[in-house]
This record gives C-alpha cells, sequence and structure tokens, in this order.
C-alpha cells in the first residue's frame, strides 16, 4: 500500500530467509507471499471474523516477493500479535514453477499461546514444529527499534 499518511502501527519487523529443496539448494525465481492481522487482531479481508475491532488502515497486510539468485527473500511488517484462539503468526505461502503451492506459518518464539495453539500443535513432530518457531532478535543496525527474525523455508 502506498501513499498513506500515516505508518502502520505496530513494532516494525524484518523477515529475512530463503527458499531451499530439502537437500539445501536455493530456489530462485520463486514467489513468496505474506498475510497477517494487523495490530488490533484483523485481517484485511472482507470475510474478517473479528469485525468488531477497528481495523488499521496504514497496515497493507498482504506482501509478495520473488527470491533472489540465492533463494534469499525479505519482508517488513510487523511483529505479529494474537486474536481470540491464535498465538501471534505470520502466513507464508511459496510457489514457482514446478513448485506445488506450499503454505505455512511462522510463529514467534516464547510466546505464552504457542502451548494453546491448535494449529501449531497440530504438527506432531518435534523437529518439524520447531523449524516454524523463530526468535526475534534486535535489528536497530536496520533501523531503530526494530526486530528481525530469519525463517528458512525447506521444500521436500
Amino acid at each position: 500500500m502506498t501513499g498513506r499518511p500515516q505508518p502502520a502501527q505496530g513494532q516494525i519487523i524484518h523477515v529475512t530467509g530463503r527458499l531451499l529443496t530439502s537437500d539445501g539448494r536455493p530456489i530462485s525465481g520463486a514467489h513468496i507471499e505474506i498475510w497477517q492481522c494487523d495490530v488490533n487482531g484483523r485481517y484485511h479481508h472482507v470475510d474478517s471474523s473479528l469485525r468488531s475491532q477497528r481495523a488499521d488502515d496504514n497496515f497493507q497486510g498482504y506482501g509478495r516477493t520473488i527470491t533472489a539468485n540465492d533463494g534469499a527473500y525479505r519482508f517488513r511488517t510487523i511483529r505479529p500479535v494474537p486474536y481470540p484462539g491464535r498465538t501471534p503468526h505470520i502466513h507464508f505461502a511459496a510457489a514457482g514453477a514446478g513448485i506445488e503451492r506450499l503454505i505455512t506459518q511462522m510463529y514467534v518464539a516464547g510466546e505464552p499461546m504457542n502451548d494453546r495453539d491448535g494449529v501449531l500443535n497440530a504438527i506432531r513432530d518435534p523437529r518439524a514444529r520447531q523449524a516454524v518457531i523463530v526468535a526475534l532478535e534486535p535489528a536497530d543496525g536496520l533501523e531503530p527499534r526494530a526486530l528481525g527474525a530469519r525463517f528458512d523455508i525447506v521444500l521436500g
């Protein structure tokens, strides 16, 4: 979204990662999308069930990029927040030539609701579950008071 008079509410995070094959080879030229709710816990979608919450009109709620030659991608967004029944998370989709669309979610390490989130805990393999939980670290070198997260997506 461009041309908004104010920045979105919420703490800025920079999410970076790489799209990789199961044997560690980078996948270039693939589409990576993210979507998430705003700081009020509201998705910018016509079917949002949280209509009682006021939407942050300055938050786009969606982003899309193409992976670089080394499989890298980067997004600037806000720290995800919980909403009723869900721990903070960001939805990701990866797709491209010869790639069946994969949808996953990135979760925040240390969130109290992680232990009760049905979607996160439906991942029965502990290693696979840990792979979608990331730490948020200070990223002041990128932007004052911003956080950074590293989320590699492995296909296969």
